[in-house]
């Protein structure tokens, strides 16, 4: 069994071989379909690959996977071939060998097409965003410039506000800013909805992401931007790995006697579904409920920045429990989860056809809605007196100790119980 390591660049890969004990470079190849398949078909049944993750590694990872026993897609955070004092294309090649051979690289975790394809059009809808949001700060910066006041239409893009804009006297080339950022953003906004129609449909075929979408705050864009990210939920042993996996885990210092200490959040795994979750509680502490209530305590404490990450960090906890019990969540409200269903359907190209509506049934989705606000509300109130009875009995708690007014580092260490979500 041979150990191979692959060092991949835009044109070509140098490769090198550990066998019995020894390690050899053995070239380059050429990155082609053609070249790699030649290359993969000289490899052994039992030989094993390994290469860091690149933009074409899971393209050149699937042609050669069934010629070998294992192909590996490895970190490049975790070889630690970027700090070598050495560092060259065989070198790399040869390390990567080397630490297969040893057994000390472990692979990620290599998703499947249709999640690499929903990342992708993901990660071209938030270029997209991007790109919007400086054409319309362009349009900002030359009403700064000229000295206009705000407009008077609230939205200045929209009907009214462009129409504002048209009328404005303004300079040759200050007009030449306006006119192609309008342009940009019709074109970035007709890309966007396209995507979106393409996601919306993919996202009502899946059950997860319709379960995702009972959650007040999760979107179908959320929905699908977490689910693109994390990809299978199974493969996370408990919540705790895949908060790690998220980067919303605190960074811990401790050395010698002293105590550990949390700064901020790691930030190392998935910016995508990170950004997702903050986006989603942006959104979700607006909605009475059990979040709210939690971000309620934490901002009493510690600002409303930090009360919103907990309250990611909670909703991804809250996430893993939904998708690995195959679950609903428990305070959902039907008619805001419908609502959200149903543009989801018009998103993705649904007949906009008007409904016959009976008598009557507008006043009873307004009760009916009224009625689940008022539960939620009522599971807000419930999850803030278990938080305050809580706190009451860890004050009384005495603990035991030979000192007194002093407890047992024991009774210190008791932790709250995890609020029903």
């Amino acid at each position: 069994m041979r150990s191979i390591g692959l060092d991949i660049h835009r044109d070509f890969a140098e490769v090198a071989i550990a066998e019995g004990g020894e390690v050899r470079s053995a070239g380059r190849i050429e990155m082609t379909p053609e070249a790699l398949e030649l290359f993969a078909g000289s490899l052994g049944a039992g030989d094993r690959v390994a290469m860091e993750v690149s933009g074409n590694a899971w393209e050149v990872a699937r042609i050669i996977r069934p010629h070998v026993a294992r192909v590996l897609c490895v970190s490049p955070a975790d070889t630690g071939i970027r700090s070598a004092r050495a560092k060259t294309d065989r070198l790399d090649a040869r390390a990567l060998a080397k630490l297969l051979a040893a057994g000390q690289l472990e692979s990620v975790w290599v998703p499947d097409e249709k999640t690499r394809a929903m990342r992708r059009r993901l990660a071209r809808r938030a270029r997209l965003v991007r790109l919007k949001t400086k054409a319309k700060n362009e349009v900002h910066a030359v009403l700064m410039r000229r000295l206009i006041p705000k407009p008077k239409p609230s939205d200045l893009f929209g009907v009214k506000g462009r129409r504002w804009l048209a009328e404005l006297a303004l300079p040759a080339e200050e007009r030449e800013t306006v006119d192609a950022s309008l342009r940009q953003i019709e074109f970035c906004e007709s890309e966007i909805a396209a995507i979106d129609r393409v996601v919306a449909a993919e996202a009502l075929s899946s059950p997860e992401i319709r379960r995702l979408m009972t959650v007040p705050g999760m979107g179908v864009i959320t929905a699908a931007s977490f689910m693109a990210a994390i990809g299978e939920v199974r493969r996370f042993a408990d919540r705790k790995k895949l908060v790690g996996y998220l980067g919303l885990d605190p960074k811990v210092r401790q050395s010698g006697q002293s105590q550990a200490s949390r700064a901020r959040i790691s930030k190392q795994g998935s910016a995508a579904g990170r950004y997702a979750l903050v986006e989603a509680a942006y959104s979700a502490v607006l909605s009475p409920g059990p979040m709210r209530a939690f971000y309620q305590r934490i901002r009493a404490r510690r600002g409303h920045q930090v009360a919103i990450v907990a309250t990611a960090r909670k909703l991804a906890c809250l996430l893993w429990c939904l998708l690995s019990r195959g679950e609903d969540y428990a305070y959902a409200q039907p008619s805001l989860t419908a609502k959200k269903l149903r543009r989801a359907e018009l998103l993705a190209g649904a007949p906009r056809g008007k409904r016959h509506v009976e008598r009557g049934l507008w006043s009873t989705n307004a009760a009916m809605r009224k009625a689940e606000r008022e539960l939620a509300r009522q599971a807000e109130v419930a999850y803030e007196r278990t938080v305050a009875d809580w706190e009451a009995q860890q004050s009384k708690r005495k603990g035991a100790g030979a000192t007194p007014g002093r407890a047992s580092h024991a009774a210190r260490q008791v932790q709250a119980p995890g609020p029903a979500l």
